[in-house]
């Protein structure tokens, strides 16, 4: 007996389904979607938010011995600029560019640069509004906090703020009349390059054991030598929580706020000054007894050999008024001050007293 065997043939149709199915379940299979981005500043304010930290309290976001003694830091522009951004949702401003090099020297451009790398802040709040001065401390606080530990910079803090505008009220009134506000007079004196408003209200709610609080408002930018309106971001922060009372809700959604919103207000700040400074960086300078215009007339010309820009604001025989224009820090706009009033003929000029930007000096005639 003889038995045949014969093998099978798959059909190519049927063997084409087979592949077709196999590929489209390997092709179920999809990566997981990437982790939410995060920040140190996001990670504080959510703590914040939800009342797992408390407004004094470091938490993990602050570097270790990032800790730092509050003084008085050292070293302006025009601009009216505004930007509007929520703590939580708006983005990051752009970061400060200096001029283009094409209108300054590379000295010039590298001094903007560095100057602004080291601006000098003072923080206050507006004293005109409605808001518990426990809760503009804990503003001020925080934002000075955010300025020691994530850029590094010495600070103002807000009991010598308060302190010196008490101090300084007969000074203050001497000095200028009244001309301008005793913030921006305190600004000057500590040599801050610009100081931020906090203007801001608390809204409450919630009840026993789950107590709510959310903070609105705006920082406000100011450059201290002209108290020019830089720029102003506005905000309104979500609702934070607390299980024990409101006020610390209130604490919490304030500091969250203010954390949120520093990055900004710095990177803004840059950005505007950095527009606003390719004429440089501006000096106001007094002459005490002006009795001879011609004199006064040579002295600004000699002058503008050293400065890159000399602005006649007015004239009297007892005082002139003249703005300075130059990327050099302030000893050398004094120093070029009497090299000019010597080949103008006025060697017995002296400073008799400087107040930030703005230096008064007696000609001695």
């Amino acid at each position: 007996m003889r038995f045949e065997f014969r093998k099978k043939k798959i059909p190519i149709l049927l063997l084409s389904a087979i592949l077709a199915s196999s590929l489209a379940l390997i092709g179920c299979a999809s990566a997981p979607p990437p982790a939410a981005a995060s920040s140190p500043e996001k990670d504080r304010a959510k703590a914040l938010v939800q009342g797992g930290l408390d407004a004094g309290q470091a938490g993990q976001t602050a570097p270790a011995g990032a800790a730092a003694q509050a003084a008085t830091g050292g070293s302006g522009a025009t601009a009216d600029n505004s930007a509007a951004a929520a703590p939580s949702e708006a983005p990051a401003a752009t970061a400060a560019t200096p001029a283009p090099q094409g209108q300054l020297s590379p000295a010039e451009a590298t001094f903007l640069q560095n100057y602004l790398n080291r601006l000098n802040y003072m923080v206050f709040y507006n004293d005109k509004a409605q808001v518990d001065p426990k809760y503009a401390r804990i503003a001020v606080s925080q934002a000075n906090r955010w300025l020691i530990e994530k850029m590094g910079i010495s600070v103002i803090d807000f009991d010598q703020i308060v302190k010196n505008k008490q101090d300084q009220a007969a000074a203050w009134q001497a000095e200028t009349g009244g001309s301008i506000d005793i913030i921006q007079f305190l600004a000057q004196k500590f040599n801050a390059d610009v100081y931020v408003e906090l203007d801001f209200s608390i809204t409450q709610g919630g009840k026993d054991g789950a107590y709510t609080a959310s903070a609105q408002g705006s920082m406000k930018i100011y450059e201290t030598s002209t108290a020019t309106l830089l720029g102003s971001i506005a905000f309104s922060g979500q609702p934070a929580f607390s299980p024990s009372s409101l006020d610390a809700a209130s604490s919490n959604a304030i500091a969250a706020a203010v954390w949120m919103l520093m990055p900004k207000v710095t990177e803004q700040t840059k950005a505007l000054l950095a527009n606003s400074l390719q004429r440089g960086i501006r000096y106001e300078l007094i002459l005490q007894k002006t009795p001879d215009s011609r004199v006064v007339s040579n002295f600004r010309r000699a002058l503008a050999h050293s400065v890159r820009e000399v602005e006649q604001v007015s004239y009297s025989p007892g005082e002139t008024r003249l703005n300075v224009y130059a990327f050099l820090p302030g000893d050398k706009i004094e120093d070029a001050v009497y090299s000019a009033a010597t080949q103008a003929g006025l060697r017995d000029i002296n400073l008799v007293y400087q107040r930030g930007r703005s230096y008064t000096f007696d000609t001695g005639s």
